[in-house]
């Protein structure tokens, strides 16, 4: 039965939490890649840009203010802030830290190929990041659990 280390890309590419949006997208261009993984200076990973993190899609880009009432000088949000606090960073999003999506998903190297493939297929997840001792040590994609599981 393969591992995931079996079938792991070591040695991924990433990007720093500071790292500019524009640089984020050169590495992504570059390396022809759809995600890259956001890691701290101690490796550890902070986070996972994809594509989909770079685009405000249509029925995000409605940035209108939460519905609220004005009461007693006071301002009451009808509606959580979060979502729309999550939409507002990510539209002028400056930096990696600002547009990844935070603590991802992740997958040890001595797990099965084939819990890889079941998260990716849940999750929808075309790259999912390896970590050991809490340090990314590598990335495992939706071709490589394929690859392994028909080979």
């Amino acid at each position: 039965m393969a591992t995931v280390a079996d079938i792991m890309e070591r040695d991924p590419v990433t990007v720093a939490p500071g790292d500019s949006v524009e640089s984020v997208i050169a590495v992504l261009r570059e390396n022809e890649l759809p995600g890259v993984p956001v890691v701290d200076a101690d490796g550890a990973v902070a986070g996972i840009i994809t594509e989909a993190d770079l685009v405000i899609s249509d029925e995000s880009a409605d940035l209108h203010l939460p519905h609220y009432i004005e009461l007693f000088g006071a301002t009451i949000f009808l509606e959580p802030l979060k979502p729309f606090e999550h939409k507002l960073k990510k539209a002028f999003a400056s930096t990696a830290a600002d547009m990844m999506t935070a603590d991802p998903i992740t997958i040890a190297p001595d797990a099965p190929a084939e819990e890889a493939a079941r998260i990716i297929a849940e999750r929808k997840h075309n790259r999912l990041p390896v970590v050991a001792d809490g340090k990314l040590v590598g990335i495992v994609t939706r071709l490589d659990v394929l690859d392994a599981l028909h080979g």
